[in-house]
């Protein structure tokens, strides 16, 4: 008989937050990556056209971490107009040891959703200025209000726009940002003028076709680009590549097929085989992170399976700290 720990969407907000301590999680995971030890298969990802959605499955095991999880990941970017949330899922976490199952984190998403942020707090971390005080979110979903406040952990950010497609959305988000962080956070009504006057960029859209244009970008910014996690999906235009500086990787063999790269390499910009150190490898002191103020850079997230073996252990050690959520006898 193996006890095995239930942890709902309601347990796991009070355990997890988007604070710097899962900030540091997710940055000690990309940490590892570069170790070369992780087992980390490609995303099994299957589409659902039909009715606008997606499903991933991410998993990674971590030499040194107890257990590992495998996640379950959803997207169906139409149930907003039926009332439900875009993305949902849930984590199931086995013992590295004996593979028997640990727990089950039925988090809709949340878990998902904080280590994506922290993820992007990490690239901020790492490859943008350290005076960096005005920022610029594309999109006004919850992953765009999210990068904002995670940025803000990292960087002295006292002032931010949000663009997003539905201008109503965008002003409404920015009402609550500035409600939630004591900043100046307003709707952008011009994009180009939104970027250009922002030190860092984040682009947090499902978008197929380029938002944010290379000619809007000058020099000192970073531009994290997380939206991009499926090959038909494209927010940066592949130009931007030939302004940075800087390109960084969250997973190169992933961005080759999913991210922003693979539509730079389908564009002729980037070569098919250019090679590029990771953010994990910069996190580590592998490889040379932002090289000057004036830089222009560039972190392409697709989203690992080693940030959810790391944010899943992270809630569980939690959970079993304070006895939160249902124990089940199996």
């Amino acid at each position: 008989m193996t006890d095995i720990k239930i942890l709902t969407e309601a347990d796991l907000r009070g355990l997890v937050k988007l604070d710097l301590d899962a900030i540091d999680c997710v940055e000690q995971a990309f940490a590892a990556l570069a170790s070369g030890d992780v087992v980390m298969p490609p995303i099994l990802s299957m589409a659902i056209a039909p009715f606008n959605g997606e499903v991933d499955v991410k998993t990674a095991f971590v030499p040194g971490i107890d257990s590992f999880a495998i996640k379950i990941s959803p997207g169906f970017f139409d149930n907003p107009k039926i009332g439900l949330p875009s993305t949902s899922g849930l984590m199931v976490l086995f013992s590295a040891r004996t593979g028997m199952l640990e727990a089950l984190l039925l988090d809709n998403g949340y878990l998902t959703d904080v280590r994506t942020a922290a993820a992007g707090a990490v690239a901020a971390r790492y490859l943008s200025r350290a005076d960096a005080t005005t920022a610029c979110i594309l999109g006004a979903g919850c992953q765009g209000q999210m990068q904002l406040k995670a940025l803000c952990l990292v960087r002295p950010i006292e002032k931010a726009t949000i663009w997003a497609r539905d201008p109503e959305k965008a002003a409404t988000t920015a009402v609550q940002l500035t409600a939630d962080l004591g900043i100046e956070v307003t709707a952008a009504a011009d994009v180009a003028t939104a970027v250009s006057s922002a030190d860092v960029i984040v682009t947090t859209t499902p978008a197929a076709h380029p938002i944010l244009k290379a000619e809007w970008l000058r020099p000192g910014q970073h531009i994290t680009a997380m939206g991009s996690d499926q090959d038909h999906k494209n927010e940066l235009d592949p130009a931007c590549f030939s302004k940075a500086d800087l390109y960084v990787p969250d997973r190169l063999s992933q961005t080759r097929m999913l991210g922003e790269l693979r539509s730079a390499i389908a564009a002729g910009v980037v070569e098919a085989g250019a090679d590029f150190a990771e953010l994990g490898m910069i996190v580590a002191g592998k490889a040379s992170g932002r090289p000057s103020d004036d830089a222009i850079t560039i972190a392409d997230l697709t989203g690992t399976g080693i940030q959810d073996t790391a944010i899943a252990t992270f809630a569980s050690k939690r959970a079993l700290a304070v006895n939160a959520g249902t124990d089940f006898s199996n």
